[in-house]
């Protein structure tokens, strides 16, 4: 409990200590009706002055309509007709609601700040002089630094020595740890548990992966639901609104009244209008809503999902189209060199050599591999003139000679034709030296282990039809198709290719649900904006993709697609609930306070009671499981 809390937890006490004694000593009437008046009047500002203060600054500002005036307003009124009693009973009920709100919207604030909460303050770098406690913004990229065990990574990097367990809960919201080891890529937020490492930094502190995951955390703040954006303006429209049917109730009935020979009644309805007031706050909308969305959103942080906006969990929920890239989406993405075919009298070992150092500045899983096989290095000072054309490979000059690797489309514009050849399930990566064919390189992809349980749950949970989409030849792609249980499939395609292919999916199926596309290159950064919800894999993902998508898996886990469904539709629902239950609730008793049958006490329990209970509900959206 916050300081603040804890001084309006102690004025409640006093306030109810002198309620509670000015209500018994009236019972009993131990003490003059004045006297007792008196105490009610101390409980009621003890408890209630920051209220009646905030209601004269609105005034001020010109701001009438607020959830202080109403209560300012409506507790006055009680006192002026005299209703003592009812006036502190107001007040000190409506701050005990207040408090409860105000403690369990922290509780899950904190909860979900402690779940996002993991970039480090410090790194240990590592200089000729020992080791420096420095500000992780203040590494450069290729530095060393040493995180001990117990310690959060400060920065993406690569282990250079040492081995260890890493938690990486926090980033991936995977619960068992994995190993590291030399060579080993690690990255910004995860815990080392065991061993001290030292590892060479590959991002700046800015682009590191802890800090990618609270920008994107805190910029689904800024972007509201329909039902958030509709609630905002509700509360514009249906609190002038209110204000004014109440000064319609205490002044028509009486001016009628009087007019037909009856008894005006004024106290009567100034004290209905006053109870119509009080169960008018909007409180339990206001509040409870966007915290609904706000625990969604840390609910799939803490399972290793980042979703942009609240806006999304609608477009996901409504999803009934899945379309997904291929390599790294629905495969490992991790490919391994399986056959090197020589042409025209080149070396085998030679040739490939040749394409990996070609292919050292791409981050395609294809050029990847292909390095790895060479065992080149990374960086070569005697390669220049790199070009990389999405959807066709790379050309660059490599020792003096014009290299080219990549599909038959990047062979056929530099006039070469390929032969047929390759396997199912194999990717052929073609290899021209100075304009003449010089290899094929075969590869291969395995589909991951859990893409075909993941189709499955979601088509059990709802979704009519999965489609794959990748630049790759078709024996390739319809064998993972089928492995996966993809029901469409398009090979071949180039990126503009993707982007009409997907606009085709969406003119075929209609407007009958959302379209999800998940991919993790750069090549479908198009088809990921276009997309109703576009989801990146975050780990092996490009930058572009994570920027252009929507929902990011941090782990690249395809399981993580039916729990990041469940989510969305869980706290949607949840939020529809509150809505329901507040409009039910406020509806009956105000149509109650108007007819005389409901008074203040019950006034209370429609704003503090239904308030509560929404804000205890919104937090069921931060204890979703898949």
């Amino acid at each position: 409990m916050t300081r603040k809390q804890k001084k309006t937890l102690i004025r409640i006490i006093i306030s109810a200590v002198l309620f509670a004694s000015a209500l018994a000593l009236k019972l009993t009437g131990v003490l003059n009706e004045w006297i007792c008046a008196a105490l009610f009047v101390v409980s009621y500002l003890t408890v209630g002055y920051d209220i009646l203060i905030k209601a004269v600054k609105g005034i001020v500002k010109g701001q009438l309509v607020d959830e202080n005036f109403l209560m300012a307003v409506a507790s006055a009124g009680a006192m002026a007709l005299r209703d003592f009693a009812e006036a502190a009973a107001v007040m000190l009920f409506y701050q005990i609601g207040e408090l409860f709100q105000s403690v369990a919207v922290g509780k899950s604030r904190r909860s979900i700040a402690a779940l996002i909460d993991i970039r480090p303050d410090v790194a240990n770098l590592v200089t000729g002089d020992g080791v420096t406690e420095v500000d992780p913004a203040e590494v450069e990229i290729g530095s060393s630094i040493l995180v001990n065990p117990g310690e959060r990574i400060p920065l993406d990097g690569v282990i250079t020595d040492g081995s260890t367990t890493i938690d990486t809960c926090a980033v991936t919201g995977e619960s068992v740890p994995r190993d590291g080891a030399p060579g080993d890529e690690v990255y910004s937020g995860c815990v080392n548990l065991t061993g001290a490492i030292r590892v060479r930094t590959t991002k700046g502190f800015g682009e590191s992966t802890a800090s990618r995951i609270l920008e994107l955390v805190e910029e689904s703040g800024m972007r509201k639901s329909r039902s958030e954006a509709l609630i905002t303006r509700f509360a514009r429209i249906y609190t002038p609104v209110v204000c004014i049917l109440a000064l319609l109730l205490a002044s028509f009935p009486p001016i009628f009244l009087k007019l037909t020979g009856g008894d005006p009644a004024l106290g009567t309805y100034l004290k209905r209008a006053l109870t119509f007031l009080v169960i008018s706050c909007p409180c339990a909308l206001v509040i409870s809503v966007p915290l609904t969305f706000f625990g969604g959103v840390g609910c799939a942080s803490r399972n290793g999902i980042l979703i942009k906006g609240s806006n999304f969990f609608e477009a996901l929920a409504e999803t009934k189209y899945f379309v997904f890239d291929k390599t790294g989406t629905l495969t490992e993405g991790r490919f391994r060199v399986t056959e090197t075919e020589p042409f025209g009298g080149f070396d085998p070992a030679d040739v490939l050599s040749l394409a990996a150092r070609a292919e050292f500045g791409t981050r395609h899983p294809v050029g990847i591999g292909i390095r790895e096989a060479a065992g080149v290095p990374k960086d070569d000072p005697s390669v220049s003139d790199l070009t990389e054309k999405p959807g066709f490979g790379v050309t660059a000059t490599v020792d003096g000679m014009r290299v080219s690797v990549g599909n038959p489309k990047l062979m056929k514009a530099e006039g070469i034709e390929v032969p047929e050849r390759g396997r199912a399930g194999e990717t052929n990566v073609w290899v021209s030296v100075d304009g003449a064919l010089a290899a094929r390189i075969a590869l291969a992809d395995a589909v991951k282990d859990r893409a075909a349980e993941a189709i499955g749950k979601l088509r059990s949970s709802g979704v009519e039809k999965t489609y794959m989409l990748t630049g790759d030849r078709r024996e390739t792609a319809e064998k993972v198709a089928a492995d996966a249980g993809i029901d469409r499939v398009k090979s071949d395609l180039l990126p503009s290719d993707k982007l009409e292919e997907f606009e085709r999916i969406k003119e075929t199926n209609g407007s009958k649900g959302k379209y999800a596309y998940v991919g993790d290159g750069i090549n479908d950064a198009p088809v990921l904006a276009l997309a109703d919800v576009g989801i990146a894999m975050g780990a092996m993902g490009t930058d572009a993709a994570i920027e252009a998508a929507d929902v990011v898996l941090m782990d690249d886990d395809v399981m993580k697609l039916p729990l990041a469904l469940r989510i969305a539709r869980r706290t949607l629902a949840i939020s529809k609930e509150n809505i329901a239950i507040a409009l039910l609730v406020k509806l009956v008793c105000l149509v109650l306070g108007a007819l005389g049958f409901a008074g203040m006490w019950l006034a209370i329990f429609a704003d503090v009671g239904v308030m509560v209970l929404a804000v205890l509900n919104s937090t069921r959206s931060m204890r979703i499981k898949g």
